[in-house]
């Protein structure tokens, strides 16, 4: 016999008495697990909530302008035993900014105050089309009129995928005499030539997705490569781990190199900076806020070490470690993923000599970091073995040309092979 389960309003954050604006189901209606239930309305955002279950609603408790707290019943619905992770808001991924490789285990959802966050300060402008408040929020950020996009869901309701495939036709079609003209996809039918599985894409994966094609076919991408002597960082590296092992700080590599790109990034603040709507102007920025991707099942997510310049190694890993952690569980708010200057994806954990990681618009360049490995280098008349660390820097060349990339990595792996300059 089908088990009845009672769906019920999940956390958000502080909020009570939130207003229900939309119900997106019916008595009846069968019903996928992750499938939006409602949407609610705070003075700051709008969320929706999903059910962790797949099966039939049997009964909607609610309607639109009720008003709704943590715990509240939303519908009762017979449970055909597909489950998904607990219920949580769908919150907008950041965009993803590399090579995909990273990006952190976990099977807990983000909270709804996660996507409350992320929201924040969001406008509406709906239009006559007809999508959810996270449809609406997923256009805005590709810079997409709804109303232009046909809906293919229930009722002429827009998808998700109905977005992203009017991103991808808008790019492939000329415009003003130039863009992209390229041929549609083959459709195949993998199945005629052996045994398939569908794996269907995470979310994150599909938000992400097209931020990753707007920014690889709209700018000009140029890779720099080089290598740093990092031997003498290794070895302060790994005393400043054994002191501070106890107070479970690990320090990893990962957080000289955060200080080194501060660093550099000051001596070079072309890169510390963001092209204006018009493309004509350059947004120098003051501040040195660094973006870090870290490797999720579900895909890349970045999140942002704040005011790196101003804060020691010590720091910069105790953060990095926390940050990095909370992000494999789906705990880092979206406001937390915002606002980054530049962004490091480091996949020396991994594997690998070089890559091209996509910039992470509006930002201009992001590092790449590789395995490092020893290697014999000519010193004082003799070769000597050197722990050398391979970069590869991608930089937007609207705003960098070739000899300013060579420079910025000939500067930062200078900083890396010479410790004292990590204290200027």
């Amino acid at each position: 016999m089908a088990e009845i389960k009672q769906i019920v309003v999940p956390d958000i954050g502080n909020f009570k008495g939130v207003e229900v604006i939309e119900v997106s189901v019916k008595a009846g209606d069968k019903v996928a697990a992750e499938q939006t239930l409602i949407s609610l309305e705070t003075d700051k955002a709008t969320v929706d909530v999903p059910t962790p279950f797949a099966g039939v609603i049997k009964e909607v408790k609610v309607k639109v302008g009720d008003k709704v707290s943590e715990g509240n019943l939303i519908v009762t619905l017979e449970a055909s035993g597909e489950a998904a992770a607990p219920a949580a808001a769908a919150a907008p991924a950041p965009a993803q900014a590399v090579a995909p490789a990273v990006p952190a285990p976990a099977t807990k959802p983000a909270p709804v105050a996660a996507a409350v966050a992320a929201a924040s300060a969001v406008t509406t402008s709906t239009g006559t089309a007809h999508a959810s408040p996270s449809i609406r929020r997923f256009a805005r950020e590709l810079g997409v009129s709804l109303p232009q996009v046909s809906g293919s869901g229930e009722k002429g309701r827009v998808t998700k995928e109905d977005v992203q495939d009017f991103v991808k036709k808008s790019l492939a079609q000329p415009a003003g005499g130039g863009g992209l003209q390229v041929l549609e996809m083959p459709v195949v039918d993998f199945a005629k030539y052996g045994a398939i599985e569908l794996k269907p894409l995470s979310r994150i994966k599909k938000i992400s997705g097209a931020n990753l094609h707007r920014n690889w076919v709209t700018i000009p991408h140029v890779t720099q490569f080089e290598e740093a002597d990092i031997s003498e960082m290794e070895a302060f590296r790994k005393e400043l781990g054994d002191e501070y092992a106890k107070q479970n700080i690990k320090i990893s590599p990962l957080a000289f190199i955060l200080k080194a790109c501060a660093i550099t990034l000051k001596h070079f603040p072309d890169f510390n900076a963001s092209l204006d709507v018009s493309g004509e102007n350059l947004v120098l920025k003051k501040y040195i806020h660094i973006g870090v991707a870290v490797d999720t099942p579900d895909g890349l997510v970045v999140p942002v070490i704040r005011d790196v310049d101003q804060k020691g190694i010590v720091q910069i890993a105790k953060e990095l470690g926390e940050v990095s952690a909370r992000a494999r569980e789906k705990k880092v708010p979206a406001a937390e993923m915002q606002g980054g200057c530049f962004t490091i994806s480091s996949l020396g954990g991994i594997g690998g000599t070089a890559f091209t990681p996509i910039i992470n618009a509006p930002e201009v360049a992001i590092l790449g970091v590789s395995r490092s490995s020893m290697k014999p280098v000519w010193k004082d008349g003799e070769f000597v073995p050197r722990m050398m660390l391979p970069l590869s820097l991608s930089y937007d060349h609207r705003v960098i040309d070739g000899a300013a990339g060579a420079r910025f990595t000939t500067y930062l792996a200078h900083v890396l092979s010479d410790m004292r300059r990590l204290a200027l």
